[in-house]
């Protein structure tokens, strides 16, 4: 698959993989999490770090315990609860994604921030350069290659060879939109697709959305993730459902809750590293000091049972390239 071949470019990028001993018994460590939803959507990231925290000796409860922040879906909310992980004196904060790393960032210089999952930080200003970040940020980038925009097109029109209307729902506002909408189109002229662009910018205008996505009678949806498609998740998908519409997206997430595809970074790895970063800081080491290290992981979810209530036949061949399928 394509975007194997791409993960693959991306491990000379690495630097060593951490080692540790175990954590010796001694201070409770409060480890902040910012993120744009709630816990219990977010469940199975918090298991991939708390699992790379045990890997490490750490025992949730004895050694640490975490403090979580959720913006529910409201960016601006951001600063006040990076203001509140602060004041509570935690010794760390994770973060995904740009407005709540810039939120945690304004709110302190000193205490360490880990981004467990970011877009690209350098083009998004969050720091000077990958091999020294310097400051108090560092962490890990979710940034798959933008060539991953065609390659979801591509997987979705091999699941619907009929399909000839493709709308791409996106915000023009998110620095890499751009990018991505670049290649997804490089892609649509060769497979003879036209793309119906879905400008998301914030909530209000969901509605109005829809329903044009409905005028131009498209066959199929792209979403292009970022905190507003993250965030609107749930309408997205009802959306989706109620009107017949196969979806990919590039999040896991929106195919265990009924989206029919996704291809993209394997966000529990992130988080799963995450305490690799969260272990050398408690141990001693400046968040400045350590890179700032891209996605390896790229997966393809494919929900059986979405394409089942869609009438949609998945090839076998797709099938078998999938890493996840959902029966």
């Amino acid at each position: 698959m394509t975007g194997r071949l791409l993960a693959a470019l991306f491990v000379g990028l690495l630097t060593a993989p951490f080692t540790a001993d175990a954590q010796p018994a001694g201070k409770l460590h409060r480890i902040g999490v910012l993120d744009s939803v709630e816990a219990p959507a977010n469940a199975a990231n918090l298991d991939a770090l708390r699992q790379g925290l045990a890997a490490l000796g750490y025992v949730e409860g004895q050694s640490f315990v975490f403090e979580y922040r959720s913006a529910d879906g409201r960016p601006e909310r951001f600063s006040d609860l990076a203001v509140e992980l602060v004041q509570l004196n935690v010794d760390v904060i994770v973060t995904r994604g740009a407005p709540a790393t810039f939120a945690a960032g304004r709110a302190t210089q000193s205490i360490p921030i880990v981004m467990a999952s970011s877009s690209h930080p350098v083009f998004e200003g969050l720091v000077p350069n990958l091999s020294r970040p310097g400051g108090n940020i560092t962490g890990l980038y979710a940034t798959a290659p933008i060539e991953l925009g065609g390659e979801r097109l591509r997987l979705l029109k091999e699941a619907l060879p009929a399909a000839s209307r493709i709308g791409v729902l996106w915000n023009p506002g998110d620095l890499r939109a751009p990018l991505v909408a670049k290649d997804t189109e490089r892609i649509a002229r060769s497979l003879g697709v036209r793309i119906e662009y879905l400008d998301l910018q914030r909530a209000e205008p969901l509605e109005a959305l829809f329903e044009s996505a409905l005028y131009r009678r498209i066959d199929a949806l792209i979403t292009v993730e970022d905190a507003f498609t993250v965030a609107y998740r749930a309408r997205i998908l009802e959306f989706a459902a109620i009107s017949r519409l196969p979806s990919m997206h590039g999040l896991r997430e929106f195919v265990e809750k009924g989206g029919l595809m996704s291809y993209g970074t394997d966000r529990r790895d992130l988080y799963r590293r995450a305490a690799g970063y969260i272990h050398r800081i408690f141990s001693g080491a400046s968040p400045g000091d350590l890179p700032v290290e891209p996605a390896i992981k790229f997966e393809l979810v494919v929900n059986l049972k979405t394409a089942r209530t869609l009438g949609v036949t998945i090839p076998p061949a797709l099938l078998r390239r999938a890493d996840h399928v959902i029966p």
